[in-house]
């Protein structure tokens, strides 16, 4: 018993330090994570706060989070691709074509509301195959498929939208009422418990499974500290939140589609053939992946998920129109992938990356407009931090490769 009591705070006291040593090592090769977005982040709330005190103040901050789900779904969906080391320029008139297909089929066609976003979905769904098929099939570049697509379905959206160029949804039902509905408080705060508590039990049973197969694993204390400072983040947020409407609804389903992607990616096999393929497609090919159908299925799930910002869109403007898809919102999904930590060279990235990317862009937005700053100013600002962002992530593709 006696060496058994001594032995234990030694094995603890060494895993620590391994995992200290991992992370150091991380470091020296520049795969930096999310802490430049975490510090951007602080930099952009406190030159903004400074500026104008309104800016971190409950209505601001609810206004922020509904303005930032339906690029940020359509930002989702393009790390998928961007894992891969492909590109999807077709991601903004996708949302914008099912967006006016769900509407078609439920304001004049009198279509069920659950069924009219099926069918959009499967829509957005069926071009995605299309593309991956182009990609697959035809070998032909990613740029040249979703750039064609990106033309061509804003084309046949504008034809389904006939002269009239609008169609206005019901606003006092159906998908019009997402934008509009805020979680009453006690729900805020039980959800706060849920994925707190989901978040240590998970990572507890991780623990458990590195231990038992003798790998490295994070030592009690530190899942303790994460898990209780996860709490504690979106604690606030919710405590912010409730001083104002409470908790968008919107928000919470970017948030639970940033979760199962982000689950899908780092729990299950597909996830992982995912980073395989993107990291090395040959060599991945080689181990018995299919690289096909994972480049397809990557476009599946960026047009699906395109389909749902599009969704998320139309219900806070209450239409579609000639502009729904367009505008900047393809530049800007694209750049919250990128700003938020997903390499262009695919292989490395996590889901949350499209959160804190579009948390980062829309901040800016948002403290700019405050500000009546001309959106000349917001336009260069924004591809700056943009080409920071590549920057990091070059100079750690580098590093990485020069460890190697």
């Amino acid at each position: 018993m006696s060496d058994i009591v001594v032995k234990r705070p030694i094995w603890q006291a060494n895993q620590a330090r391994g995992l200290v040593d991992a992370g150091l090592d991380r470091l020296r090769r520049g795969e930096v994570g999310s802490v430049p977005v975490a510090i951007g982040l602080v930099i952009i709330a406190v030159v903004f706060y400074r500026l104008n005190a309104h800016f971190l103040s409950a209505e601001n901050l609810t206004n922020l989070a509904l303005q930032m789900a339906a690029t940020g779904t359509i930002a989702l969906g393009i790390v998928l691709v961007l894992l891969l080391g492909e590109i999807d320029l077709s991601a903004g008139s996708v949302s914008g074509l099912t967006a006016v297909v769900m509407t078609l089929l439920y304001v004049r066609h009198g279509w069920n509301t659950v069924f009219a976003v099926l069918a959009a979905i499967a829509v957005g769904a069926a071009i995605g195959l299309l593309h991956g098929l182009m990609r697959t099939m035809l070998s032909m570049p990613s740029f040249v498929v979703t750039l064609a697509g990106l033309i061509g379905w804003q084309g046949l959206m504008l034809y389904l939208l006939g002269k009239e160029g609008t169609v206005n949804l019901p606003f006092d039902r159906g998908i019009a009422t997402i934008s509009d509905t805020w979680l009453p408080a006690v729900l805020g705060w039980l959800l706060v418990a849920l994925l707190a508590g989901g978040h240590l039990a998970a990572s507890l049973v991780t623990r458990h499974q590195r231990v038992g197969a003798g790998l490295d694993a994070s030592t009690p204390v530190w899942i303790v500290v994460r898990s209780g400072s996860l709490a504690a983040l979106l604690g606030g947020v919710v405590l912010v939140l409730n001083t104002d409407r409470g908790v968008p609804l919107t928000l919470v389903i970017f948030g639970g589609l940033v979760l199962v992607v982000g689950l899908i990616l780092r729990r299950t096999v597909f996830g992982r053939r995912i980073y395989a393929v993107g990291g090395n497609a040959e060599a991945a090919r080689r181990a018995g992946i299919n690289v096909t159908g994972i480049r397809i299925a990557a476009f599946v799930g960026c047009s699906a998920l395109a389909t749902l910002g599009g969704i998320l869109a139309a219900s806070r403007l209450v239409a579609v129109n000639q502009s729904s898809g367009g505008s900047d919102i393809l530049l800007n999904a694209i750049a919250a992938a990128v700003i938020g930590g997903t390499s262009l060279f695919g292989g490395r990235g996590r889901a949350y990356a499209a959160l804190l990317g579009i948390l980062v862009i829309q901040s800016i937005t948002n403290g700019m407009l405050l500000l009546n700053v001309d959106s000349s100013v917001r336009f260069m600002v924004t591809g700056a931090v943009l080409a920071i962002s590549v920057a990091i992530d070059s100079v750690a593709r580098r590093g990485a490769e020069g460890a190697r």
